[in-house]
């Protein structure tokens, strides 16, 4: 016990850089995966490929590669970004394009003759969209995005890979310093409580929207 008290410090200031990196791809990828979903709506050819595109390589390449192509690769074109600001585009970029599959099925579930009734009622695009199309796209598509969310509380361990002091790396540099497997143990126990309170969230936030069925 007295050697838990001993590592915990340092293991929580990794959990804190871990929490960072958490919240600010959520703020980031959501918004940015919503207005994709409402441009794969445009019917624009060119628009249509490039984000058909953009998301068959953010979904179909290891997010451990693109973290290694934006810090290490980049560079040799001059483009160059510090390890968490590089690793939370990498992590946006990825999560908008699940978002925005997430979305766009969601929006594509919406009834026609709803877009019709708002047409009749003079109600604008952003009407439309504020009032009829994303409340009740948000109630379909909650479980499945709290699913992403899940996932990225634990693929947020990957920036070790770029050397952000984060709770993995901070776990490993004290079970090498200390030849002990304590602080990985640790550092596993974070990660199942951070992952139960995105469970409490996600239930008490479905049973708001539940006045939708």
């Amino acid at each position: 016990m007295t050697y838990i008290f001993e590592v915990l410090p340092s293991l929580l200031e990794g959990a804190g850089i871990t929490l960072q990196v958490f919240a600010m791809v959520l703020v980031l990828s959501i918004p940015l995966g919503i207005l994709i979903a409402f441009l794969m709506q445009v019917h624009f050819k060119p628009l249509q490929w490039l984000i058909t595109i953009y998301i068959w390589i953010m979904r179909g390449t290891p997010l451990l590669l693109q973290l290694i192509f934006i810090y290490y690769v980049l560079p040799s074109i001059g483009i160059r970004f510090d390890r968490l600001p590089a690793a939370i585009i990498a992590f946006t970029m990825n999560y908008a394009a699940y978002y925005a599959e997430i979305f766009r099925g969601g929006i594509s579930s919406i009834p026609k003759g709803q877009y019709e009734a708002a047409k009749v009622l003079k109600f604008t695009p952003l009407q439309t969209i504020r009032f009829i199309v994303l409340p009740q796209v948000t109630k379909i598509v909650l479980p499945s995005v709290f699913n992403e969310i899940m996932t990225l509380v634990k693929d947020t361990s990957l920036v070790y890979a770029l050397g952000v002091s984060d709770l993995i790396l901070a776990s490993r540099t004290a079970a090498n310093r200390d030849a002990s497997l304590a602080p990985m143990f640790i550092a596993g126990a974070i990660y199942l409580l951070l992952i139960g309170l995105v469970t409490i969230v996600s239930k008490q936030v479905e049973k708001k929207y539940a006045y939708y069925k």
